[in-house]
């Protein structure tokens, strides 16, 4: 299996998960300076690590057309360009076939790491690892090669538990406390970095909680010990010689180590593994609600003092939320009584809670703090986050918005045909923004139905005007407005001032 490349919102830089495909490197010596003051070592340290760490090849049956496998662009004079001609040629065709000959399918290999947390034979390393292998091996520390079987695997974390069977224990390693390392403390990464086996490299923790854009539990430790590919499932050490992390991705413009590297926390993958073990699959908490980033614009329109918590765009009909009474504009500030910063920070609270339990939830709702209870229900494995459809209302007449560069119309037949609106989609549909105000600053656009204004629901134009009206008079700066736009539900903090009366900034 290849790497797989993960972009960022730079261009010229990316994420990388580290699991490295059948290739060779260049190596690289650059001077390192000293890590420690003169005198000390990690050598004893890594010494008794090293056994514990393993080397996984995977490999899977993959079909090929054509030729078959592309060469890897090389740059012009390369001397690798006919080596790899050759290698290819050589591997894309079986015995007796002429070379550059069509073959039907092939054996694709992965290289990655892995470490054994239970002298029974139990190995934990990354999903993107072992992902479609049809035969997995587990290499030790002295060469024995183990047939591996897969007990489990979670893609949203990217961790897989697999099971080796020898006739003696073999030699582990233990998870720490992720929670207790901080930024500036040592570490060490051990793995099999371009497939050249058991490799140690120190440094620290850059950071903590850090986010990749990679899924909604993306919480983690950063590192400046050097990984590169097929590091992937990899474990970082403390000083205790204890797992903190499992090492995963990279953030690199060449795929190849500049000292940022990204460890899945140990005290999250504790618990992902053991529901692996137990289940074969990981089950997670689930509260059944969508939610939204909570900007200053749209704290001061509900008259939350401060920009934090998760904003309730939506709830599933008959989830855990909608049976504890959460509507669509609750800003969620505290789960279980951990405090929810930001946005990000539910899915990853929620999940972790056990299933079953009655937990209290902390809203802002109607200009204060309001506390309910929840019972935490089982996130189902096709989940969608969607919002239940408004209550059934008439449609109003049209009108426009003075000042604010929209205009509204009922919902009618042929309305719900030009913008693709669902029949039972109610509300006031926007039919026109003007280009270059607030509201087209915003993302409305023509097609949006206004499902709600101030947390209130709203069936004609004119009520939307009365929120808005009514908002002017209290001095708010914006107006909090539900949209449906296709299938997303979002809240909008729309400014009421008239153009007329707003300042050039």
């Amino acid at each position: 299996m290849s790497p797989r490349l993960m972009r960022l919102s730079r261009a010229t830089l990316g994420v990388t998960a580290l699991a490295v495909g059948l290739a060779f490197a260049t190596p690289m010596f650059v001077p390192h300076a000293e890590a420690r003051g003169a005198g000390e070592s990690f050598a004893d340290l890594a010494e008794k690590l090293l056994p514990g760490v393993v080397n996984i090849s995977s490999s899977q049956t993959v079909k090929t057309e054509g030729r078959g496998l592309e060469m890897p662009a090389f740059p012009p004079g390369s001397p690798f360009e006919q080596f790899f001609k050759d290698f290819m040629e050589r591997n894309q065709r079986q015995p007796g076939q002429r070379p550059g000959g069509n073959q039907p399918q092939r054996k694709a290999q992965s290289l990655g790491s892995g470490f054994i947390i239970d002298p029974s034979g139990i190995v934990i390393t990354n999903n993107h690892v072992i992902d479609g292998a049809d035969e997995i091996t587990v290499i030790l520390q002295d060469n024995t090669s183990l047939k591996a079987k897969l007990i489990g695997r979670d893609e949203r974390t990217d961790i897989a538990v697999l099971k080796v069977e020898s006739d003696k224990p073999l030699p582990s390693v233990s998870f720490g406390n992720s929670d207790t390392s901080r930024v500036g403390d040592w570490v060490l990464a051990i793995g099999n970095p371009f497939g050249l086996g058991g490799s140690v490299t120190a440094g620290i923790v850059s950071a903590r909680g850090r986010n990749i854009d990679q899924g909604p539990y993306d919480n983690f430790i950063q590192t400046d010990a050097a990984i590169n590919k097929g590091n992937s499932g990899g474990p970082l050490f403390n000083m205790d010689g204890q797992v903190i992390g499992i090492n995963t991705a990279i953030y690199s413009p060449s795929g190849g180590s500049i000292g940022i590297g990204f460890s899945i926390p140990s005290n999250m993958a504790k618990n992902v593994v053991a529901q692996l073990r137990d289940f074969g699959k990981a089950r997670r908490g689930w509260l059944g609600v969508r939610i939204q980033q909570v900007s200053p614009d749209l704290a001061e329109s509900v008259g939350l003092k401060e920009a934090s918590g998760a904003m309730v765009a939506g709830v599933n009909d008959d989830g855990p939320a909608d049976k504890a009474k959460l509507k669509s504009g609750d800003i969620i500030l505290k789960f279980n009584d951990q405090p929810v910063k930001e946005m990000r920070n539910l899915p990853l609270i929620v999940a972790q809670t056990e299933i079953g339990k009655a937990v209290p939830i902390t809203i802002w709702r109607d200009g204060k703090e309001v506390t309910l209870k929840v019972t935490v229900g089982e996130l189902p494995d096709d989940a969608k986050q969607v919002a239940s459809a408004p209550d059934k209302k008439q449609p109003g007449k049209a009108t426009e918005l003075t000042g604010l560069g929209i205009k509204l119309a009922e919902l009618t037949d042929e309305l719900r045909g030009k913008f693709q609106i669902g029949a039972d989609q109610k509300g006031v549909v926007i039919t026109e923004v003007e280009a270059g105000t607030p509201a087209a600053e915003r993302g409305l656009k023509a097609g949006d139905v206004i499902v709600e204004v101030a947390q209130e629901e709203v069936k004609t134009p004119g009520e939307v005007s009365e929120r808005i009206e009514k908002a002017r008079k209290a001095n708010r700066k914006s107006v909090l407005m539900l949209v449906q736009s296709g299938d997303s539900p979002r809240f909008i903090p729309l400014p009421v001032t008239p153009a007329a009366d707003r300042k050039p900034g």
